[in-house]
């Protein structure tokens, strides 16, 4: 129960790494609140789900307060919510571009903006951003992507500076998966899987438990003199 009586706030955890990450914070003692777009998609004790999208500031801010109001505190932030629109540098559409940049990186400064000073009032907390692979090495047609992946990464190196002044313990770290057998990936045909099987040096695709245990990792105890660090969970996989 390495997560015992922590508060803990994943941001779309609805599905995929962001759903496992929560199931095993709950395993580990953890109250997850799960804040996401549209309506609750799974249940547990002690899960909450708060309806928000990490780009409406003014949503957010309530949803905040609420947890604070109901829970006291946030011991923990995991900055999960992302989406990808794909293409070519060249076919690149504004929107594409500004869509990924608004959920993936300013959603992820909205949240921590929030909830970072929140945990230096209370003089602890770890947050760990989710960035990938392509946000350390690239990847083609993904400039959109990386680019906000690799931001997270400077983000939360930024934040373990910040927020461990003035004597708070607050930890900012990073896991980078590659990829993993999430739903999403089991809709992609092994043509297009095979390849980077054949480039990750342990011959396959992550389970998306093993993307959680890093996660839980960070955010636990087991990881209380580490901040400002990426964990690469990739198998050995590189472009």
């Amino acid at each position: 129960m390495r997560l015992k009586n922590k508060i803990a706030v994943i941001t779309g955890a609805s599905q995929g790494i962001g759903k496992q990450t929560a199931q095993t914070f709950l395993r580990e003692g953890a109250t997850v609140i799960n804040l996401d777009i549209g309506d609750a998609k799974w249940q547990q004790e002690n899960l909450h789900f708060k309806s928000a999208d990490v780009t409406d500031r003014e949503r957010l801010k309530t949803v905040v307060d609420e947890i604070a109001e109901t829970f006291g505190r946030i011991d923990i932030l995991v900055n999960n919510a992302g989406v990808t629109k794909d293409a070519l540098l060249h076919k690149m559409t504004e929107e594409m571009w500004d869509r990924v940049i608004d959920v993936n990186l300013k959603g992820t400064f909205n949240v921590t903006q929030l909830i970072g000073p929140m945990m230096m009032a209370q003089g602890s907390g770890s947050i760990v951003n989710i960035s990938s692979i392509v946000g350390e090495d690239g990847n083609i047609g993904q400039t959109n992507y990386a680019a906000t992946k690799a931001g997270v990464i400077a983000m939360a190196k930024t934040w373990a500076k910040e927020f461990s002044r003035k004597g708070a313990a607050v930890r900012v770290n990073v896991v980078a998966p590659g990829f993993a057998n999430t739903d999403l990936m089991k809709t992609i045909p092994d043509k297009v899987l095979n390849p980077i099987r054949e480039k990750t040096m342990l011959g396959r695709l992550a389970e998306p438990q093993e993307i959680a245990n890093g996660v839980l990792f960070l955010a636990s105890d087991d990881a209380s003199f580490i901040t400002g660090q990426v964990l690469s969970i990739n198998g050995g996989l590189r472009f």
